[in-house]
């Protein structure tokens, strides 16, 4: 897996990673309910403006050409959807369980939406799983049992079980936002984070939440532009580049981000049980980062249209004048293909896997 490749997964896991601290400094001053709608909001506009931006001054930046359609008729429910599951459900539930949770142990929590983002997309979806993967879960899962489980108690905390249950729904938009990972990211991203924060906002206001002060909306809006509108955008091109199982992987870095912003805002001295949770979620990380597939597949006839450059999956002519530049962006058809190569679950890569391919899957 080169950098290139994996870097929009990274950094939106950066993003998000160091969003959580942030919006955990914010808990005190407004509602959770309330300060997840600020979050998407803060996103919606945000990537609103990139929008207006990029049309009024980007010109060929948008690397559009042919006539590119908006998103598919078809693929509006996926992305309904998705909006409900992860811009809705889980916002809601991750405020409310930072309200009553460190930030750190939140922190690592939030690994294992990677863990669900794997699970569904092998078990639903039919993603390929290597074994890499596999360890990886189960090493991540661990962890998390030990960052929630209470010593002096024989159930889990409510505040970790809201936050596994934050992952479980934005594990769903995950593997839902990949039916529509073609189109635009920063569409795709301002469309939740606008239906996402007026429905939090609006729910919490006729719930009876009080609106913080300017600066505190204002801070949580710029949060989340950053580590929910800026990151998704950006996870929507993981989406696009390795699919639903290994983008969650990647992004299951955004844990460890975190526990380093939050123990420079709030220092504290872990316990025993949070040191193993932690090395037991980054041996996760390395078994996913680890993981590498190779095998003859077969690529069916598709058309579709996403940004994309000549290489040896894109052999096609043209309809219409083309300079030349590249990437660039139009409706376009795939020509049946046999071949060999390393390769994800990417949009090209979305085929089904016999129980014992002979393939060179886990070789690093």
């Amino acid at each position: 897996m080169s950098l290139r490749t994996a870097s929009p997964a990274l950094v939106a896991a950066l993003l998000f990673g160091t969003s959580t601290p942030l919006a955990k400094a914010l808990t005190g001053s407004t509602s959770p309910l309330l300060l997840a709608g600020l979050l998407y909001l803060g996103s919606g506009v945000g990537l609103a403006l990139v929008l207006a931006a990029r049309r009024a001054f980007g010109g060929r930046t948008q690397t559009s050409v042919g006539g590119a359609p908006a998103i598919p008729r078809q693929e509006v429910p996926w992305l309904l959807a998705a909006i409900l599951a992860g811009g809705v459900a889980g916002p809601a539930l991750l405020m409310t369980g930072l309200a009553t949770t460190s930030a750190a142990s939140a922190s690592l929590l939030l690994n294992v939406e990677g863990v669900f983002t794997a699970v569904i997309a092998w078990v639903v979806f039919k993603e390929n799983a290597d074994r890499q993967i596999v360890l990886g879960m189960i090493a991540i899962v661990a962890g998390g049992l030990l960052l929630s489980w209470q010593p002096d108690s024989t159930r889990l905390s409510v505040g970790a079980l809201l936050i596994i249950g934050a992952c479980l729904f934005w594990a769903i938009d995950n593997n839902l936002t990949r039916k529509v990972s073609s189109n635009d990211a920063i569409l795709i991203a301002c469309l939740k984070g606008l239906a996402a924060g007026l429905c939090n906002t609006g729910f919490a206001l006729a719930a009876g939440a009080q609106m913080p002060t300017l600066a505190t909306a204002g801070a949580a809006m710029t949060v989340g532009f950053a580590g929910y509108g800026v990151s998704l955008a950006l996870f929507v091109v993981g989406l696009r580049l390795l699919g639903t199982a290994r983008t969650g992987a990647y992004f299951s870095v955004a844990p460890l981000f975190g526990v380093i912003l939050s123990f420079v805002l709030w220092p504290e001295t872990p316990g025993i049980l949070f040191w193993i949770a932690g090395a037991l979620m980054a041996l996760g990380v390395w078994f996913h980062l680890r993981e590498h597939h190779e095998h003859e597949h077969t690529h069916e006839a598709q058309e579709h249209s996403h940004a994309h450059r000549h290489d040896a999956h894109h052999q096609h002519d043209h309809d219409f004048a083309w300079d030349g530049s590249e990437p660039h962006r139009h409706w376009h058809r795939h020509e049946p293909l046999v071949h060999k190569h390393p390769h994800y679950p990417d949009i090209h890569h979305r085929h089904l896997h016999p129980p014992n391919p002979d393939s060179n899957a886990d070789i690093c």
